[in-house]
């Protein structure tokens, strides 16, 4: 496989009004692909898609949607079709987390988290698959997490989501082998955005952000691969982490994280 082209495609964006959403739209515009932006901030999305125009003069199409509502892909499906756009590229980026003990958890804060971060990923996966495999030529990103490689106390259902993402996507990279469609799962470490102002400061167990450019220059580069992997954690700190944890057993991993989190938590 050579590096993809992105000319002449439409990438649609989840969670793009910021962070390594609207990072996935700049650079993806930058190498020539039409975007759909989409999520909940109108008014975020219509100052991205007018800054994406008019310094790449690319097609940049706002479309404000909760992905959390029932039926989230089959009215994106519609939108779109009612704007005459044809999608070949898929970056399923929005997420969010909730950080707190399980039981004092807000139930249908629960239940919001996991319609963004587990329903509508795979309702809009399967949507456009079929298009995306027939088309050949784009991909197929999911954004996974860190989280995602062991128990993360404090943040059990965002934890679990995000292991969802993973075993799904790479699932999904074997199934459209020789397809044309690269698949993907990123899982980013702590990265510089407005999640933490959602799951609070200490969300990041105490760890180093990642700049959202590194992290979408990473996946980009990954999927430029003559073949690329079912998966890909940004960066060496990340990785190593992640192997550290295979070694160690799920119960020492799971006390490690679990202190993190909570020293985190005390501010120190």
């Amino acid at each position: 496989m050579t590096p993809v082209d992105y000319h002449g495609q439409t990438t649609l964006i989840t969670g793009a009004s910021a962070g390594i959403g609207a990072e996935f739209a700049r650079q993806l515009a930058a190498r020539g692909s039409d975007v759909v932006l989409v999520a909940r901030r109108l008014d975020r999305l219509e100052h991205l898609a007018d800054e994406l125009a008019r310094a790449y003069r690319i097609t940049a199409t706002p479309i404000a949607m909760d992905l959390a509502a029932p039926g989230v892909a089959a009215a994106l499906d519609a939108a779109l079709t009612e704007r005459g756009l044809t999608v070949t590229s898929l970056i399923n980026n929005a997420g969010f987390a909730t950080n707190a003990a399980f039981h004092q958890e807000d139930p249908q804060r629960l239940e919001a988290e996991i319609a963004v971060n587990v329903t509508s990923l795979v309702g809009l996966s399967r949507q456009f698959v079929g298009r995306l495999r027939a088309h050949g030529r784009g991909v197929l990103v999911n954004v996974a997490s860190m989280a995602a490689y062991q128990a993360t106390p404090t943040m059990a259902v965002y934890g679990a989501t995000k292991a969802f993402v993973l075993s799904f996507t790479e699932a999904l990279w074997y199934e459209s082998r020789g397809t044309g469609l690269r698949v993907m799962a990123l899982s980013p470490g702590a990265t510089e955005t407005e999640f933490f102002d959602v799951a609070g400061a200490q969300a990041d167990g105490g760890t180093g952000r990642m700049r959202p450019e590194e992290v979408v220059t990473i996946a980009l580069k990954a999927l430029d691969r003559p073949a690329p992997p079912p998966s890909v954690i940004t960066g060496t700190r990340n990785r190593l982490m992640a192997h550290a944890g295979r070694l160690a057993g799920r119960r020492r991993m799971t006390m490690t994280i679990g202190s993190m989190m909570d020293r985190a938590r005390a501010g120190r």
